[in-house]
């Protein structure tokens, strides 16, 4: 499989059949995305179950990623399931309402709303469809006029243009659906509306304690869709094990026009600190009911991929959408195209770049030499990922191979751009796990006699972060 770019794919109604969603493994999707808004904890147990077992079937080892909900920031119900708001009409935001909505107003999910806002603020519903405009604040309830009208359903969306609602990133159920994830081994976790690094040290540590029992610890991944998020955006990442540009709720806030600009900032940020990065959000939207993707969108997923995102995402597309497969065999095909347009200059990158540790040493020269030798392959004998991670941040048009014993470690180097995991146990002689390792890859047919390929591997071996030895091998 040729493809750097990987594929996150969620899985939802559309996609739950075991033969489609093997189907859409084989096709290239690399991280299958559990959506912790919807369902009970035993529904979550049984996809990752069987994500499992399509994974097996088509002979892949993905990632899984558990979603946390966050907040529920959304307004209640509505007596006939939705109203029409026209504009310039009023309408009332009640946190103290108990009986259904009407055209005049309706009750909130999100209880604190009246504390965060003012007379003046800009009030975005419904991923900014609807805004409202508030006029007062009367002790539980917030009075508006209806700025920009449109059909407003049962618990949509809040948000407050510019940011600025206190609701915190983990709640009650956010804490039980940590250990739920933890229970299936969940490889990553999202963490959703995240605005400071505290955020992101209290997901880890509850995860960490909560796969204690399993021994796991699952990679943590902090979804930027916040406001208050962009100016912390550093110290959430060097926080997280990467993020996620999440441009449904990040463009409400700060409106459409700032976000692609925000996304390449985020993206060169999170290459730059060594951490893995997801694009996302409406990236084939048209594909929910199109059997082909529109140019704009072929042009969004191919410049998220030239700018160097490790993953593309779908979201309704592959969860509740007429086209699933079809919607991962076209992203798949733009990723390739835009990967071969892609220019390496990894001279000009490495030029007066200090590397203090030796593994990082390591990798790098196994990426520059390689480069310049024109090898087959790069190939790092690794425990922990670490090594692969550091290699897959720098482009090269060589596909990077990580051998691993750790089944964990596996899954989780999923979603690292241009990595290719494989499990191998390999002797505790280095000589000796050389020599399997090129077996394994030619048993593979990744090399052949003739070929050259780049080795780096660590002594001892099967020391986490031991990596301290680089090999040019010619096969023989």
């Amino acid at each position: 499989m040729a493809r750097a770019t990987k594929i996150v794919a969620t899985l939802g109604p559309a996609s739950s059949d075991p033969a489609l969603l093997e189907a859409m493994i084989r096709a290239g999707v690399n991280v299958v995305r559990l959506n912790f808004s919807h369902g009970k904890a035993q529904d979550h147990i049984d996809r990752a179950r069987l994500v499992r077992e399509a994974a097996t079937r088509a002979g892949r080892e993905v990632a899984i990623m558990a979603d946390l909900q966050g907040p529920k920031i959304r307004v209640g119900k509505f007596a006939e399931g939705k109203v029409m708001l026209e504009n310039g009409a009023p309408f009332v935001l009640d946190a103290s309402r108990t009986e259904l909505g009407d055209i005049h107003g309706v009750g909130l999910d999100y209880k604190e709303l009246p504390r965060d806002v003012k007379a003046g603020d800009l009030l975005l519903l419904n991923d900014g469809l609807i805004v409202l405009t508030v006029d007062a604040v009367k002790g539980e309830q917030v009075h508006t006029t209806v700025k920009l009208g449109g059909e407003l359903s049962n618990n949509k969306g809040i948000n407050k243009q510019g940011g600025g609602l206190t609701a915190p990133a983990l709640t009650g159920k956010d804490m039980d659906d940590i250990k739920t994830a933890m229970s299936f081994q969940a490889d990553y976790l999202a963490v959703s509306f995240p605005k400071n690094a505290t955020d992101m040290e209290m997901a880890r540590q509850l995860a960490n304690v909560a796969g204690a029992e399993y021994g796991h610890k699952p990679g943590l991944i902090a979804k930027i869709e916040r406001a208050e998020a962009i100016p912390r955006l550093e110290e959430i990442l060097l926080a997280s094990d990467g993020i996620m540009v999440a441009r449904g709720d990040l463009a409400v806030e700060v409106g459409n026009a700032v976000v692609p600009a925000l996304q390449k900032r985020m993206i060169k940020l999170a290459r730059l600190h060594d951490k893995v990065v997801i694009t996302a959000t409406q990236m084939m939207e048209s594909m929910i009911t199109n059997p082909v993707p529109t140019r704009a969108e072929v042009s969004d997923v191919a410049n998220a991929v030239l700018d160097g995102t490790d993953a593309v995402m779908l979201s309704a597309e592959t969860a509740a959408g007429k086209y699933p497969l079809e919607t991962v065999l076209e992203m798949a095909k733009i990723c390739l195209a835009a990967e071969s347009a892609e220019h390496v200059e990894l001279d000009a990158v490495f030029n007066g770049q200090n590397f203090t540790r030796i593994d990082q040493s390591i990798a790098m020269g196994a990426l520059f030499t390689a480069h310049h030798l024109g090898a087959k392959a790069i190939v790092a004998l690794t425990e922990s990922g670490s090594t692969a991670l550091w290699m897959s941040r720098h482009r090269v048009q060589i596909p990077i191979y990580a051998l691993t014993t750790q089944l964990s470690s596996q899954r989780k180097m999923a979603l690292f751009r241009n990595v290719r995991p494989l499990l191998m146990d390999t002797s505790a002689d280095r000589d000796t796990a050389l020599a399997q390792a090129e077996g394994h890859l030619k048993k593979r047919k990744i090399v052949e006699t003739g070929d050259v390929y780049a080795i780096t591997c660590g002594e001892p071996m099967g020391a986490p972060g031991g990596t301290n030895m680089l090999k040019i091998c010619r096969v023989g």
